[in-house]
């Protein structure tokens, strides 16, 4: 079971990420008891557990108890410092505060309009804004105490008791001394807020006093003066309510990427380790965790520190992090874990699907289509700016404003100003090429050198007004320590560059996966997370090196196809790599399909809606997840639309998430549900289906063949939800529908039951009806059997690439894996549009004529295609049209 986080979330959150308490399982997902019930049977079916964890976050929420007991203790809190809140921020508004940009309408406005509330209950005193409930610092009750406190003691008189008391709680809350203990002050606060409580329950002149006054400070709707006494309270809290577009400029907490609802926690505290992760290390030494997978690891502030400590505690539990490496990027060697989360793998098993020798003519049809001729190089640049000038302004004016403080402690660094140092880091990191670096403790590896070093470089070529900033810069990243510096000042200077790292991943993967892979569309399949799209494909010798790299450092890393964040589904992307083979006819094909179209697009305020290339990005996007059935057409239409609308808003070009420009999309809304109406008379949709059919046939075996090298290669194969049947889905929301589970639990009995019997008649029905999917999940089941039965070979074998030789050898890739004296071989087909017709499988000798794996020679024994169970005399070459005689790809295990 790979599990995404099971602890308490946010009340209806549909994930886990945005994690309230770490150490309770999650209400809505069942019991202990449910949970203890469901751990007992994964270990009676010999299964373990891979759980997600998200050390970096948790969410901004009422329910999250840690943050709003620093909001009702302040610096009496135990979790002071357990979020990454910059308490001495320079702007004055901060000073003691944390922004909460949390409302939907600016302060002045929700404040007027009566959304904010005061409220009064046993849990105590609190403002609500909708779901929202804040506790207040315990001197804001006095608020509740002061106002017409002579009115009440005139009417109960003076001596009475009740009076007494209530006078004793205000003295008691103006009064605690600063001089005593935390516990001590708090423990004060406690009795104070609970005599208070008391009093108002037990006496109903009390109650309507407090209530009355709670009343006159919510203020009246439509008296702006009003409100003063409840603005005059809300400006003495802990945190500062706002406008959640504040969040984008002004900011003294560190979010996850963008997300306001998603504060950042200071992981790198022992005490904070220790108390955010004890419930997982009780269910790792009770043996019900025996895997985690980390969540962004790149968040964290000594990624290192943590993954060690995490080691030291869990002992030899299976590792792995969700890790963005470049194409060229190696995973630093001294990480403690299994490896990666597999993206990187995705990318090279998509890559080698996409045909690229056709580069240059999808180069042209992108430009011709849509008018566009910016390099993805600056694009990329484009869109990390646009990403930190909008989006994330805040974070780099706390970076540029951390390194100014620091710098200007040295005579050399005293001049440089903050705008001047703002544009230099940013100008570095839009030209970052990795998500960050791992500089730490003196630490600079080679491979950061050069990072840093490049970014810099680059950044003086185009800027050389910044030169003298720009080498300061490169002087801390490098941690070029003067000679004077004390040991004190060396951990600032490494604190700047923590920081910096950690900035950098968010820039990049809003700037790139959220921006630029919406925009940049020459061809969609590319654009994953993990990808560079300006790569147009790889070659066969590319995989193998790659492969055998895994094989060596990082044997049981995990290998994915789809996940919860890919851009695109596997199913969808083997579909769209079939049109990188034929350039010509997707070219005809899309300027017919502008043409029947070009009446349903809206002209408005000299725009044209939607402009060129959100309509080349649309058609793509259709031909990969139009479904197989017509039943499913209706749901599918809608998918598409609020696809649509969630992609414009990704590219931030017409319209964006912090900006909705309506008009756009509506108009795209409208061009989206004109051109898939399913009437006769849609001529469009017409030519688009015989089109797509076409392309979906030779998909499937683009599915087939990556999904038996996903289950052969080094590392441990991943299955996302769904993926077992053809799986067509867009990016999330898209991507986490619910899982039709009972059809793959009957349609599984059926093959398991038909293997034993006739199992070449099966694949013949499978054949017959591939649209339904029973091909992938035959594949899957006999693939994984065979994992099961040769483990060794796949957890500890060599990695060796097979020679092709044949007029199409540069349709077929193979490779074994040895262990022993066991050898096992993986064949799957390639590029097959120009190899077989449509609906024509790739099966026999009068298709692959004398193409044949070359075999070494002390490999030659008779072979047994574990998929079909046939067998296969032995050779020095092995013909592709005898190992591909029924199904599309083969596994052979040697005699």
């Amino acid at each position: 079971m790979y599990a995404s986080p099971i602890f308490k979330a946010r009340s209806g959150s549909t994930h886990g990420y945005d994690v309230v308490d770490p150490n309770q399982l999650n209400p809505e997902l069942g019991t202990q008891e449910d949970f203890d019930q469901l751990m007992e049977e994964v270990k009676n079916n010999g299964m373990g557990w891979l759980q997600d964890i998200v050390p970096n976050h948790m969410a901004y929420d009422s329910q999250n108890q840690y943050l709003t007991d620093i909001f009702e203790f302040g610096s009496d809190s135990d979790y002071l410092e357990f979020f990454d809140i910059d308490w001495k921020h320079p702007y004055s508004d901060f000073q003691g505060r944390v922004l909460a940009p949390l409302l939907g309408d600016f302060y002045g406005n929700c404040l007027e309009n009566g959304q904010l509330k005061i409220s009064y209950g046993e849990a105590g005193l609190s403002v609500n804004y909708y779901s929202l409930k804040f506790p207040l610092k315990i001197e804001s009750y006095t608020y509740l105490i002061t106002p017409r406190l002579k009115e009440l003691e005139e009417r109960l008189g003076r001596r009475h008791p009740n009076v007494i008391k209530l006078l004793g709680v205000l003295y008691v809350l103006k009064n605690i001394p600063h001089e005593e203990s935390s516990q001590d002050r708090r423990s004060q606060a406690v009795f104070a807020k609970g005599l208070l409580w008391e009093l108002y329950q037990e006496n109903s002149d009390i109650q309507k006093f407090i209530d009355e006054n709670i009343e006159y400070l919510n203020g009246k709707t439509g008296d702006p003066e009003s409100f003063n006494f409840l603005d005059q309270l809300l400006s003495e809290q802990f945190f500062r309510l706002s406008y959640w577009k504040v969040g984008a400029e002004e900011l003294n907490y560190r979010r996850f990427f963008t997300v306001n609802e998603l504060i950042s926690v200071k992981v790198e505290d022992e005490k904070v380790f220790n108390k955010t992760h004890d419930l997982i290390f009780k269910f790792v030494r009770s043996g019900k965790f025996t895997g985690l997978r980390i969540d962004h690891i790149d968040g964290l502030y000594n990624p290192l520190q943590y993954l060690q400590g995490i080691r030291e505690k869990v002992g030899n539990v299976y590792l792995t992090v969700e890790k963005i490496l470049d194409v060229e990027e190696e995973l630093p060697s001294n990480w403690p874990i299994e490896g990666t989360s597999g993206y990187e793998f995705l990318i090279y098993l998509n890559s080698l699907f996409c045909q690229r020798q056709n580069e240059d003519r999808f180069s042209q049809i992108y430009r011709d289509v849509t008018g566009l001729s910016a390099s993805f190089k600056q694009l990329l640049i484009d869109k990390k700016r646009l990403i930190a000038d909008r989006n994330l302004a805040g974070d780099a004016d706390n970076l540029a404003g951390l390194l100014k403080r620091i710098a200007g402690q040295y005579r050399y660094g005293r001049d440089f100003t903050l705008q001047g140092l703002q544009t230099a880091i940013l100008e570095v990191l839009v030209r970052f090429p990795v998500y960050r670096t791992y500089i730490n403790e003196g630490q600079v590896s080679e491979e950061d050198r050069y990072y840093v070093q490049f970014a810099i470089q680059e950044a003086k070529g185009q800027h050389p007004e910044l030169i003298n900033e720009l080498n300061l810069i490169q002087k801390f990243l490098l941690l070029e320590y003067d000679d004077y510096l004390s040991d004190e000042n060396k951990q600032l200077w490494l604190h700047f560059v923590r920081k910096f790292q950690q900035f950098s991943g968010p820039l990049t993967a809003k700037g790139v996966e959220d921006t630029l892979f919406y925009v940049y569309n020459r061809f969609v399949s590319l654009n994953e997370v993990g990808g560079a799209p300006n790569q147009f494909g790889i070659s066969s010798d590319t995989f193998h090196q790659f492969n055998k790299k895994q094989a060596k450092s990082w044997p049981h890393k995990m290998n994915a196809t789809s996940t919860h964040d890919t851009k695109r589904s596997e199913d969808l992307r083997a579909r769209l790599n079939v049109i990188s083979e034929i350039p010509d006819e997707w070219e005809a094909q899309v300027r017919t399909w502008i043409a029947l179209n070009r009446d349903h697009k809206i002209e408005t305020e000299g725009r044209i809606i939607p402009d060129g290339n959100d309509e080349y990005f649309l058609y793509q996007n259709l031909i990969g997840s139009y479904p197989f059935y017509e039943a499913e057409y209706p749901e599918f239409v809608e998918r598409v639309k609020q696809f649509a609308i969630k992609a414009v808003r990704e590219a931030k070009v017409h319209t964006a998430w912090l900006r909705p420009d309506s008009v756009y999309e509506e108009g795209f809304f409208t061009f989206v549900d004109k051109i898939l109406n399913p009437s006769e008379d849609n001529q469009f949709l017409q030519e688009f289906r015989n089109f797509q059919q076409k392309i979906a046939f030779y998909g499937m075996f683009n599915s087939l063949s990556q999904t038996l090298i996903k289950i052969t290669s080094p590392g441990l194969p991943d299955f996302y939800q769904g993926t077992e049947l053809w799986d067509l889905s867009l990016v999330d929301p898209d991507n986490r529908r619910p899982v039709d589970y009972e059809k793959r639990m009957q349609f599984l009995e059926e093959i398991k039951h038909r293997s034993q019997e006739d199992i070449l008649s099966l694949i013949e029905e499978l054949k017959a009806s591939p649209e339904d999917g029973r091909m992938k999940l035959f594949l899957i089941y006999q693939g994984l059997i065979i994992r099961k039965q040769y483990l060794e070979v796949y957890q500890q074998g060599t990695y060796i690439p097979l020679q092709i030789t044949g007029d199409y050898a540069e349709h077929i890739l193979a490779f074994a894996r040895t262990y022993g004296q066991q050898i096992i071989i993986t064949v799957v087909p390639q590029f097959l549009t120009n190899l077989v017709e449509p609906k024509q499988f790739p099966l026999g000798e009068n298709i692959w004529k004398e193409t044949a794996i070359e075999i070494p020679e002390d490999w030659e024994t008779d072979w047994k295609n574990t998929l079909t169970n046939q067998l296969i005399k032995g050779s020095h070459s092995l013909k592709i049209g005898d190992i591909l005689t029924v199904f599309p790809v083969a596994l052979l295990t040697s005699s």
